[in-house]
């Protein structure tokens, strides 16, 4: 088997999007699990990794998507006007509307978390709030994202 340079393209955009699903996936779980113990210490630990795994892999995923799919589509002749390109940087939009605000709500989340600790007070109640939103800003994001891939398998006309 040959490796050409689309293949590598294709195979570092499938990698892509697979850290910011997997990446997206880990992080709601490992903050729900936190969340669940009410443990201030366990929540700002959990929280603080989260978000520094958030710059690491989804930030730089988040960069690489677009260079790559771009790229792709030029070399294999896909229409960037192509009713499935179109869904997909759509959607691509409607994920970072929901991921922008996540990332400032988990980092709030941890300061808070942080200051009941130092504090030796309970989460406050604008801890709470936060992780409400937090979780419901979730599923949009995570769905949009099942979307895309499916567009980028099934590339529906």
């Amino acid at each position: 088997m040959t490796v050409t340079f689309e293949l590598l393209l294709r195979w570092a955009h499938v990698i892509g999007a697979t850290v910011l699903l997997g990446t997206g996936a880990g992080i709601a779980f490992f903050m729900l699990m936190a969340h669940r113990t009410r443990d201030a210490a366990l929540i700002a630990h959990v929280a603080s990794t989260v978000v520094i795994a958030d710059f690491l892999f989804t930030a730089t995923a988040v960069l690489v998507q677009p260079v790559t799919g771009v790229w792709l589509a030029h070399l294999v002749g896909w229409s960037l006007g192509s009713p499935w390109i179109l869904a997909s940087v759509g959607l691509y939009i409607l994920i970072g509307c929901f991921w922008l605000p996540v990332v400032w709500m988990q980092m709030r989340m941890r300061d808070l978390a942080r200051v009941a600790v130092s504090e030796g007070t309970p989460l406050p109640p604008a801890y709470f709030r936060l992780y409400r939103l937090w979780f419901l800003s979730g599923f949009p994001a995570f769905f949009a994202m099942l979307g895309i891939i499916w567009l980028m398998l099934a590339r529906p006309t």
